[in-house]
C-alpha cells in the first residue's frame, strides 16, 4: 500500500472510506439477492412436492432432526465492533494530560522528545480531518475511522480540526474536550498536543500514530 506523503494524499483517504462504503452497500445488496432467490427455491420446491403422497408408516426409526440454535456470528463480529467503538465522552480526561499549557498526552513508554518534536513542527503533518459541522456521533466515527485508515496507510502524523466552538451554542467548544477524551482511548494514538497557531493553534490537535504492523 503506498504511503501518504502529502496533505495532499488526504483525498486518497477520503476515497477510500467512500469505496469502503460503496463495497459495503454492494455486499449488502447480494446478501438480500441470495435470501430471495433462496426463499424463491424454497417456494418452488413446496410447490413442486405438495401433490406427493408420504409413504405408509412402518417400523422405521426417526431420528431426532432438532438442529442446535445457530450462532450468529455477524452479530458476534458486529457487537465486537461496538464494543471496540464504544468510548466514553464522560471520562476524566485531565488525569491523562501533561501539565503543560497546551494540555498534551503521551501514552506510557512514549518519550518527551516525541512530544517536544511534535510541539515544535518537526513531524510532518501527512493528513488531516476537519470535523467543523459533525454532530458529536457522526465526529466520533469519523474519526475512529480516519485514524483506522490512517495506521493502515502508515500515516504517522495527522491534524485533527475541532474548531474553537464559535459557532456552537454558547460559543462553548463541543468538539474540543470530546476529541481528547477519544483520543486517549484510542489504541492508535501514541501522543498528541494542540496545534502551533500556523496549523490552526486552539482549534486542532496534532497527533502521533503507532506505526502500521507489518
Amino acid at each position: 500500500m503506498k504511503k501518504l506523503n502529502s496533505m495532499a494524499d488526504l483525498e486518497g483517504v477520503r476515497r477510500l472510506l467512500k469505496d469502503q462504503r460503496l463495497e459495503a452497500e454492494r455486499q449488502e445488496k447480494l446478501r438480500l439477492e441470495a435470501e430471495r432467490k433462496q426463499r424463491e427455491e424454497a417456494q418452488l420446491f413446496q410447490r413442486q412436492v405438495q401433490d406427493v403422497t408420504p409413504l405408509p408408516n412402518s417400523n422405521r426409526k426417526v431420528h431426532d432432526t432438532t438442529k442446535p440454535p445457530p450462532i450468529a456470528r455477524q452479530r458476534e463480529l458486529d457487537d465486537a465492533h461496538v464494543l471496540q467503538e464504544s468510548i466514553s465522552d464522560e471520562m476524566d480526561v485531565e488525569r491523562f494530560l501533561e501539565t503543560d499549557d497546551k494540555l498534551s498526552y503521551r501514552r506510557n513508554g512514549i518519550g518527551l522528545e516525541a512530544l517536544k518534536r511534535l510541539r515544535s513542527g518537526k513531524w510532518v503533518i501527512q493528513a488531516q480531518i476537519d470535523l467543523h459541522g459533525y454532530r458529536t456521533e457522526e465526529a466520533r466515527e469519523a474519526v475512529g475511522e480516519f485514524l483506522r485508515t490512517c495506521v493502515k496507510h502508515d500515516v504517522r502524523c495527522v491534524r485533527i480540526i475541532h474548531g474553537k466552538g464559535l459557532g456552537s451554542v454558547g460559543k462553548e467548544p463541543v468538539l474540543k474536550d470530546k476529541v481528547k477524551r477519544w483520543l486517549v482511548q484510542k489504541d492508535e494514538v501514541l501522543a498528541f498536543c494542540q496545534a502551533p497557531p500556523r496549523d490552526g493553534g486552539a482549534g486542532a490537535l496534532l497527533v502521533i500514530l503507532k506505526a502500521k504492523q507489518m
